[in-house]
């Protein structure tokens, strides 16, 4: 019985590290990018939330839950274009900006959202991987949706790109050192602009994953901070594209504890376990606070490096 309760939690968290790391990859993923470029977007969090938005209303509108996670990405660019039009501008702060976006995104998101809270729109369809087995909760954990398995292409794509492309070499050189690209002839201001566009791209495309598939509704406190999350999210992966996923699955586990042990019957500490997200974010900002570690492999040019 004891074997079967644990077979049952690590099914349950196996799922939740597929479906709950989603948004969080492809945030992580945007802001990564950004980041790499010398550039911090805390404004994704509203990005992601407007995403979703979109998505949702986009689907509902068209019937088309594909359409919707193009327009959720194109919103997201619009934010992350904004952003970086913003920091181009002498004497701005990106971190100051963020926050306001952060706001910014989330205000409209709610305003423009409350006519799509009831109505129910089409979902993204599922890859039920788990076919070949007879066991109903392997082949329920074994379902992936197909942005999943883009976000983890997308990862392999830009390690590659970053390490082995003239358009990586560029970026890498823009966030390490805005002289030295000058002095090349680099535009600084327009990488980082595009960046922060593609970047805010990905966090949409994360936030339409959270209302048309998991959890597959819009509300108000759909995100649950995971836009800010993701941030810690790129520190605790070294500004590594492959080790985002890696990270993103970790947290994905985490939030999958508490319903996964609710689901053999344990509801004592459930809103702790509840919290696990919250509290390895924490974890993770406490550990890497020295310098010598959490600044390794960071890009020069960020603003929490000087």
């Amino acid at each position: 019985m004891e074997d079967t309760g644990l077979v049952t939690v690590l099914l349950a968290m196996l799922a939740g590290a597929i479906r709950v790391s989603t948004p969080f990859m492809f945030v992580a993923l945007g802001e990564c990018l950004t980041e790499k470029s010398g550039r911090i977007n805390l404004g994704l969090e509203g990005t992601l939330v407007f995403g979703a938005m979109a998505a949702y209303a986009t689907s509902f509108l068209t019937g088309s839950p594909w359409l919707g996670v193009i327009v959720a990405g194109l919103s997201g660019s619009l934010f992350g274009a904004l952003h970086g039009a913003i920091c181009r501008l002498k004497g701005v702060n990106d971190i100051a900006i963020g926050i306001a976006m952060m706001l910014f995104g989330t205000g409209l998101a709610f305003f423009f959202g409350k006519a799509y809270i009831q109505p129910v729109a089409p979902h993204l369809p599922s890859i039920a991987l788990g076919f070949w087995t007879d066991n109903p909760n392997l082949a329920k954990a074994l379902e992936i949706n197909p942005l999943f398995l883009i976000g983890i292409a997308l990862a392999v794509l830009l390690w590659w790109a970053l390490a082995n492309t003239r358009m990586g070499l560029i970026l890498r050189t823009t966030g390490d050192s805005a002289p030295a690209a000058l002095a090349l002839g680099i535009n600084v201001d327009l990488v980082r602009f595009l960046a922060t566009a593609f970047g805010g791209f990905l966090a949409g495309i994360g936030g339409a994953f959270l209302s048309l598939y998991y959890p597959g509704s819009w509300t108000e406190g759909l995100s649950s901070g995971q836009g800010l999350m993701a941030v810690a999210l790129v520190i605790f992966s070294r500004w590594n594209p492959l080790a985002c996923v890696g990270a993103a699955l970790l947290f994905g586990a985490a939030g999958a504890l508490g319903p996964a042990l609710q689901s053999i019957g344990i509801s004592r500490g459930y809103h702790f376990f509840n919290a696990a997200p919250y509290l390895l974010t924490l974890i993770i900002m406490i550990l890497t606070t020295s310098p010598t570690r959490s600044l390794k492999g960071a890009p020069g040019e960020l603003s929490i490096t000087k």
